[in-house]
């Protein structure tokens, strides 16, 4: 039912969304005589959504997020393990074309070659399903294999796990597949934006981790600027606000140690 709800009622939440429904529905009151309620409606949602498409109110958000944890430091030398989350190949459209298709969070993807390399003892595991609503697309980690091909890593380098549907299930069912012994260290890999909340259900799951953050959408250090582009904007907003929803609602439903999970439980 989470699996779901997740799904559905997540899509309802983000702001673009939000916002084009009110004024939806202030408009279908301005032919009432709820009229000026829905004038309201109308002229706030159609500011609010200006705002949000070219104030930088999405790459504030994400900024947050991303520089929770810093890149991760070779110094600290050779792991025993890597785990590598999905959500970076498209199933349904590698299917149809007959070609691996990835989407923008690739680094996901192609840093695995670099850590295949730069640590040959150590296992990797990629690890997810087919997150779709109705199941109907595939499992992403299906089509791996074939990208790595491309990249001259051996399949043998890599273990699949194609159950996983989120962020929850990749913690649970890599920590099965990959049974860390006590004093083995191990990196969590996905996108710099979703690691706090990756990070957080990983030491819920009881698997400690540590975060090699890729897939980076903003700078150290944040500048106040207007977005060149509006709907670049709206892409920016919602996909941060649909992150920091992710961390409240793992954190209220016992998914994530914490609420804005940090380097060493900080």
């Amino acid at each position: 039912m989470y699996f779901y709800l997740s799904k559905t009622v997540a899509l309802l939440l983000v702001p673009s969304n939000l916002l084009i429904l009110a004024m939806a529905v202030g408009f279908i009151l301005t032919w009432t005589r709820w009229r000026r309620t829905g004038r309201w409606l109308v002229a706030t949602g159609f500011v609010l959504f200006l705002a949000l498409g070219y104030l930088p109110v999405g790459r504030a958000l994400n900024h947050v997020l991303e520089n929770r944890f810093p890149v991760w430091d070779a110094a600290r030398g050779a792991p025993d393990g890597i785990v590598v989350l999905g959500g970076v190949i498209d199933p349904l459209r590698s299917r149809l074309r007959g070609q691996v298709a990835l989407n923008g969070a690739a680094e996901r993807a192609t840093v695995i070659a670099k850590l295949a390399r730069d640590y040959p003892n150590a296992r990797i595991i990629f690890t997810s399903g087919d997150a779709s609503l109705l199941g109907n697309q595939g499992a992403e980690a299906d089509y791996l294999y074939p990208l790595l091909d491309t990249f001259s890593v051996p399949r043998t380098r890599v273990e699949i796990e194609n159950r996983a549907r989120n962020t929850a299930e990749n913690a649970a069912f890599s920590k099965a597949m990959a049974k860390p012994k006590p004093g083995e260290r191990w990196l969590l890999v996905t996108s710099a934006q979703h690691m706090p909340r990756a990070v957080g259900t990983f030491r819920k799951a009881g698997f400690p981790v540590e975060a090699y953050p890729v897939d980076w959408h903003s700078v150290p250090r944040f500048r106040f600027a207007i977005n060149d582009q509006f709907s670049q904007g709206i892409v920016r907003a919602d996909d941060a606000v649909h992150e920091w929803l992710g961390l409240f609602v793992y954190w209220i439903t016992g998914r994530s140690s914490e609420l804005l999970p940090g380097p060493a439980g900080g």
